[in-house]
């Protein structure tokens, strides 16, 4: 159980050239399926626990506190494993540090932005509109990469932005005209899209403070967080409303608690899993495809009716995430084919 955050390429190079092409396609599916099943089953299992009439637990940020700490007993406990069972299970060595803990905190203010508010996003919309409430990323990314970075983007690379936007822009209106927008759970999705962006960009600046791993940069992320969201869930009165909680003393409830916080690890693992399995490149296409397949899921499970205009803003959403992956792809590949590019064609590559 490999759970080290690092790979070997040359070794899996190695290891897929002797392994049968039948049993490497196997693996590859069963990876991407694995990544799938996590991500889709997070996704609306957190739709029930911050939106379930049943449920009726009004708490989205002890709901993300919650997700937070059963991911820090997680890494402890398998650091502990690890080091019990050398060789049987690969996870690194875990102390608590207060002044790597110190270097990490505005990456985990970015981080805490990052979940929150995609938690309050899927609080406010529905699963089949999650998709293209968060769409933004991209489209922040290259704006940040400009405005922090100062790289600029090729044009074609602009171009898929302008339809990931066309896109956002007719599902919100469509969500409009059906009457069942949600203006707040919008701004929040916009707002996640944005630290998602700001999240990749502070995880290369951060990563030297915890020697590389993103292991133990996920540990002091999520130590950070729980330590900043005590006191959001006092101002807030969350911990008044869980303690005025019926179902606070079920198991059922902890159960799916605790499911939801199993779900939020694994998803880190399972994407690194498929990544080192396949290529960034088809992680990303499987995440597009993915989401296209959650979509259909929620409006299935959900029993919606949407338009054709509604469909139509998500495949040009999916369209352009997409096509912006490919266009990144070739930019990589062509760059990396020209052994001493100009200065032009670097400045070209933006993120």
């Amino acid at each position: 159980m490999a759970l080290s955050g690092t790979s070997d390429p040359s070794g899996d190079e190695a290891g897929s050239e002797e392994m049968p092409f039948l049993l490497r396609a196997l693996q590859i599916a069963l990876v991407v399926s694995l990544y799938w099943v996590t991500s889709i089953s997070m996704v609306f299992l957190n739709k029930y626990l911050l939106d379930s009439p049943s449920l009726q637990l009004d708490t989205p940020i002890f709901v993300t506190f919650y997700q937070c700490l059963v991911t820090v007993v997680l890494c402890k406990g398998l650091s502990i494993l690890a080091t019990c069972c050398p060789g049987i299970v690969d996870f690194p060595a875990l102390r608590l540090d207060l002044r790597v803990a110190r270097s990490v905190l505005p990456l985990s203010v970015v981080f805490i932005g990052m979940i929150t508010f995609n938690n309050l996003c899927l609080k406010y919309v529905g699963v089949a509109f999650y998709n293209v409430g968060r769409s933004l990323t991209t489209v922040f990314n290259v704006l940040l990469s400009y405005l922090l970075l100062k790289q600029t983007t090729s044009f074609y690379a602009l171009l898929t932005c302008g339809i990931i936007i066309g896109g956002f822009w007719l599902g919100v209106d469509q969500e409009g005209a059906e009457g069942t927008l949600s203006l707040l759970g919008t701004v929040f999705g916009v707002l996640a899209s944005l630290c998602v962006s700001l999240n990749a960009i502070y995880t290369k600046k951060v990563l030297p403070a915890v020697d590389g791993s993103i292991w133990r940069l996920t540990f002091y992320n999520n130590v950070n967080a729980c330590v900043l969201f005590l006191p959001l869930l006092l101002l807030l009165g969350e911990l008044q409303t869980l303690w005025d909680f019926a179902q606070l003393g079920s198991a059922h409830f902890w159960g799916v608690m605790t499911l939801g916080g199993l779900f939020g690890f694994a998803i880190g693992y399972v994407a690194g899993l498929q990544i080192k399995f396949t290529s960034p490149l088809t992680h990303n296409v499987s995440g597009t495809a993915k989401a296209c397949a959650q979509t259909v899921l929620a409006v299935l499970y959900y029993e919606e009716t949407k338009s054709f205009l509604w469909w139509t803003s998500n495949l040009l959403v999916l369209g352009g995430s997409s096509a912006y992956t490919w266009v990144r792809g070739w930019e990589m590949k062509k760059v990396q084919e020209d052994p001493s590019p100009k200065e032009d064609e670097k400045s070209a590559m933006g993120v």
